[in-house]
Parts: structure tokens; C-alpha cells; sequence
């Protein structure tokens, strides 16, 4: 594998950790507000960008690359309310799109066609993953901080599966 598309992929790998630490943190922030909803979705998404950085890693060894385990940085803790956290939510979506995207073009030009392959499955989950997280925020932005709003969402999360 070309070493500055290894480096690159060993960067995303991190961002998805990063990720599933931030939706962790989120998770933690609405479960202490008895949120369990909202911290019952943030937790499976955590899940799932754990498992998305796994991917990357995975594939780096298949491919006979060394992944390498960088130091996440810590998440913030605390929000101003759902709405902040969702703002977050997306705001961080369209961040990791920016970098698959990124990553995309560079396996492209280097005309690594399996990278581009693997890489063009992520391309289709960030467009789901930018749409839930618009979705969600766009419900909050109504709700605005309404509290029966709030309860009724955070019902309505319980059952993310």
C-alpha cells in the first residue's frame, strides 16, 4: 500500500475512534440527566464508529499494512442542551465525510482501486449517517427545549436497535 494513503487511513482510523469516544461522552452527559433515550442512541452510534474504525483497521492488515493506534484526544463533556449535542452531532458528520471523501480522491490518484472499493462504502454510510444526524437536529430545532417535545423524543430513541 502506498505510505501516504497508509498514513491517511491510519488518520481515519483515529477520527472513527474519536468518534465513538464523543458519542460515548454524549451518551454519558444524557444518561446523567435521566435522558436514557438520547444516551441509548448516542451509545449505539459509539458502537457503530468504533466498528467503523475497526474496518479501516482491518483492512490495513488484510492489505499487509501496519494500522497504528494513535492517541485520541479527549471528547468534551458537557452540552448546553440536546440541541448543542446534535449540532455537535452533525457538525462532526459532515467533518468525517470532508475526510472520507478526502481519503477517496487520494486512493484515486494513487490508483489504489481496492482502497477506492473499500473507501466508496463509507462514502454511502456518511450520506445516511448525515442524514439521521440532520434529521434528529432539525426534531430538536422544533422542539426547541420543549420539555414534553424532549420526552417524547428521548422516548422514541429507546428504540433504536
Amino acid at each position: 500500500m502506498d505510505k501516504e494513503l497508509a498514513l491517511e487511513l491510519n488518520s481515519q482510523i483515529t477520527k472513527e475512534i474519536y468518534s465513538s469516544n464523543l458519542y460515548l461522552a454524549m451518551s454519558a452527559y444524557f444518561a446523567a440527566k435521566n435522558f436514557n433515550g438520547f444516551a441509548h442512541w448516542l451509545r449505539l452510534q459509539s458502537q457503530e464508529e468504533l466498528a467503523h474504525g475497526l474496518k479501516i483497521f482491518d483492512y490495513m492488515i488484510l492489505r499487509g499494512s501496519q494500522p497504528i493506534v494513535a492517541q485520541i484526544n479527549e471528547p468534551p463533556r458537557t452540552w448546553d442542551s440536546a440541541l448543542d449535542a446534535f449540532e455537535m452531532v452533525y457538525s462532526h458528520e459532515q467533518l468525517v465525510t470532508d475526510s472520507i471523501n478526502n481519503l477517496l480522491e487520494l486512493a484515486i490518484s494513487k490508483r489504489d482501486r481496492a482502497t477506492e472499493n473499500m473507501l466508496r462504502w463509507f462514502v454511502d454510510e456518511q450520506v445516511e449517517e448525515e442524514a439521521t444526524a440532520s434529521e434528529l437536529l432539525e426534531r430538536l430545532r422544533l422542539i426547541n427545549d420543549n420539555p414534553q417535545g424532549l420526552f417524547m423524543m428521548d422516548r422514541e430513541l429507546k428504540f433504536r436497535q
